[in-house]
């Protein structure tokens, strides 16, 4: 213990001196500031501590180099423009552009890297891990660790569509207010307030209370979907059509699209997962539309789109070869915050048990089915909430360098 300790501190010390002869006073200050710390921990909490921290550190460095690692072989792959934002980019956003490629992979070869199927019995209740079970099993006997990964495919999928789907209806909302304006801004300005004064949760619940129980089916899954699509087949042939063959056509294939939307959407998805996904879209879209409304209003008094009007150029003109490129950059970054939101919108809704449905792998409720094992010291269930947080920091990460980007502000 005594040589543990004396190396710990005089490995610290002697990094500390070289560093402040060498002149790299922001690491001089960080490793002297680790070495104050180690310090009071030891005294306070022994060899245990100064293990603990020694683990902590060698995984933030192991984090540290992944990422910088990823970062320049992102930087080798991608166009020459873009390489040069990368170059730049904080290693907080590459570490999060690396968790975010882990789980996608995890998520499409689920089937592949799962050693057991999401729903197979395998075992007894809770039983514990093995060669054959790398986190043991649940409470009916499945491999929590298959469930683990397939409710990365669930989870995060779910999520990823549902925002896509609030992102469409609610981007389109408000680009198409900021140009036509008047009365077709003051509805749906009034619509998203409304929808936007209830919580989040509490419509969520209202919404799956309707459409749950019973009415959760293929029909009602098929409708959902058919609905929604309709509205925004709505909202892009108001921007595209001008006359009333316009019109005509432009209703014949939004009905068309909505039909094979309908139909893949219940194809692809359980009538539970729909029936989430329209919920967590409705509930969100108000907010891509105050955003998406307030930049493409700046955008629209600007001289070059009067310039635009003045050459007889149409709405539908202007939403996408004027104000959509100008607001690119905010609108991504959007689209991560909502993901996030929807994200743990989701992931509670099923540790109540209301989101997605078993036996459906699904990171929220694994958590809540598990629970049990914390009151015996096992961990198991918080890796599902590990999972959750993971993801959730990891893409704010990148969001915040896609903020910092399309600021313009530089690095001192």
């Amino acid at each position: 213990m005594s040589v543990f300790v004396i190396g710990y501190y005089a490995a610290l010390l002697i990094t500390s001196v070289v560093l402040a002869y060498v002149g790299y006073r922001k690491w001089f200050m960080m490793v002297f500031t680790l070495t104050l710390i180690s310090f009071v921990a030891g005294i306070v909490g022994g060899v245990g501590a100064l293990r603990t921290i020694t683990i902590f550190v060698a995984l933030l460095a192991m984090a540290a180099a992944v990422s910088y690692a990823f970062r320049e072989f992102l930087v080798q792959i991608v166009k020459p423009d873009f390489a040069k934002e990368l170059r730049t980019a904080p290693l907080t956003a590459a570490f999060g552009m690396f968790i975010i490629f882990t789980y996608a992979v995890a998520g499409i070869f689920a089937p592949v890297i799962a050693p057991h199927g999401e729903a197979e019995v395998i075992a007894s209740s809770f039983a514990p891990a093995d060669a054959n079970m790398l986190l043991g099993a649940d409470q009916l006997g499945r491999d929590i660790f298959s469930r683990l990964i397939y409710g990365t495919r669930n989870t995060v999928g779910i999520a990823l569509s549902g925002t896509v789907l609030a992102f469409v209806l609610g981007a389109m909302a408000g680009l198409l207010a900021a140009v036509k304006s008047g009365w077709f801004d003051q509805v749906m300005g009034r619509v998203s307030d409304v929808i936007m004064s209830i919580p989040s949760l509490i419509f969520a619940l209202l919404m799956l209370s309707i459409f749950g129980g019973t009415l959760a089916g293929p029909t009602t899954s098929f409708w959902l979907l058919f609905v929604f699509a309709i509205v925004v087949g709505l909202l892009f042939t108001a921007a595209a059509a001008y006359q009333v063959i316009g019109w005509v056509i432009g209703l014949a294939v939004a009905v068309g699209a909505s039909v094979v939307f309908a139909l893949a959407g219940t194809t692809l998805f359980n009538p539970s997962e729909v029936i989430v996904i329209v919920v967590v879209a409705v509930i969100y879209s108000p907010r891509v539309f105050r955003l998406t409304r307030a930049v493409a209003g700046n955008i629209v008094v600007m001289d070059y789109i009067e310039a635009a009007k003045l050459r007889g150029e149409r709405d539908w003109y202007l939403i996408r070869r004027e104000i959509l490129p100008n607001s690119t950059a905010p609108l991504v970054a959007e689209f991560g915050l909502e993901f996030v939101f929807v994200f743990l919108l989701i992931a509670g809704l099923s540790f109540l048990g209301l989101g997605i449905q078993p036996p459906t792998a699904d990171w929220g409720s694994m958590v809540r089915e598990n629970a049990t094992l914390i009151s015996f010291g096992d961990i198991t269930p918080l890796i599902p909430a590990a999972a959750i947080a993971l993801l959730t920091v990891s893409v704010n990460f990148v969001v915040d360098w896609m903020l910092f980007r399309s600021s313009g502000l530089k690095e001192q």
